[in-house]
């Protein structure tokens, strides 16, 4: 009675076929078993390599369009977009605008924020993958991976609370490049913002360095509209009602200056007597104006307000010193 035959130990599975094929060329079971490991463990990795590639590329790609939709909006570009409260109107481009510059700049922050964490998970994944298909056995490297990252929560919570401070600062959009802010000690223009630091420098030159961890309170100078508030200070003898009429007057100069076109958002105010000092008397005048241009148009307003109090003859209170020359002693008479 003949038998089938019967291979009782074959070389190879029946899910190697670099195996099976390198097998059937040479008939030798050491050179079919090298060729699985190193063949067929090469173009899984580089095939690994080219889907983590692959799928990086695409995702960045997704997050770049929704980048440009968010710069962009929504809307067609045939349909004006809406005014932001507190911005000029401008009859240039739109791209133009300070609100469009602040929704861009957010809208790219984003855009790396996002790339930086589907970099890293990709990245994560596939060398998990890597790690699998050469033989390596992953349970105890995700185990291990979970219990550093449980330790480095643990111990680096400060680090933890700077990035996520600067998560939500980012998404709020607390602050910016080239915002005026208080941030407690630190005042002045911010030059970088990222996750964990914010660099501000101040007016003098000084640069600091303020994790966001440490940010408690933020007083942004720069979003949306400012104010110039000047509190001019007039001698007691002075007519207020004629002074707030030269006030108003020199306000609505500069008003209806062609060179604050768009700077003075509305139209100025004297609100009127704010203190009743020794000194004097201080009159509040109040001007709405665009982001960062309070302080030119306070200093502006100084000037001009110096020039016609001194052609209307309005006095300024100021300090005034008495000397006293005490006469001297007069001789002792002989005696």
């Amino acid at each position: 009675m003949d038998l089938p035959d019967v291979q009782l130990d074959a070389p190879c599975t029946d899910d190697q076929w670099i195996c099976q094929q390198a097998y059937d060329l040479t008939s030798s079971r050491p050179l079919a078993n090298i060729a699985q490991d190193v063949v067929g463990v090469g173009v899984s990795v580089i095939g690994l390599l080219i889907f983590g590639l692959v799928l990086r590329w695409v995702l960045h790609r997704l997050i770049d369009r929704l980048v440009q939709r968010a710069v962009h909006g929504v809307l067609p570009d045939r349909m004006p977009r809406p005014p932001v409260p507190g911005e000029p109107r401008r009859s240039g481009p739109v791209a133009d605008s300070p609100g469009f510059s602040r929704r861009k700049q957010r809208a790219e922050t984003m855009g790396t924020l996002l790339k930086s964490i589907v970099t890293g998970v990709v990245t994560a994944i596939v060398v998990t993958m890597i790690l699998s298909a050469v033989g390596v056995n992953i349970a105890p490297i995700i185990a291990s991976a979970g219990i550093i990252g449980l330790a480095i929560g643990f111990g680096a919570q400060s680090l933890v609370t700077d990035f996520l401070s600067g998560v939500f600062m980012i998404f709020e959009d607390q602050y910016g490049v080239g915002d005026v802010v208080d941030l407690g000690e630190a005042i002045g223009t911010v030059e970088a913002v990222s996750l964990r630091v914010t660099r501000v420098r101040a007016v003098d030159g000084t640069v600091w360095y303020v994790r966001n961890g440490e940010i408690v309170r933020v007083g942004n100078q720069s979003q949306n509209w400012a104010r110039t508030v000047l509190d001019i200070n007039v001698d007691y003898g002075e007519d207020l009602s004629r002074v707030r009429s030269v006030l108003a007057e020199v306000a609505h100069g500069l008003w209806d200056d062609e060179e604050f076109q768009g700077i003075i958002l509305e139209e100025p105010e004297v609100w009127g007597v704010q203190d009743m000092t020794p000194l004097g008397i201080q009159i509040r005048l109040v001007l709405k104006t665009a982001p960062m241009e309070q302080w030119a148009v306070a200093r502006e307003m100084r000037q001009r307000i110096k020039a016609r109090f001194d052609y209307e003859g309005i006095e300024m209170p100021h300090q005034q010193w008495a000397t006293f020359h005490p006469e001297p002693a007069a001789p002792a008479e002989e005696v």
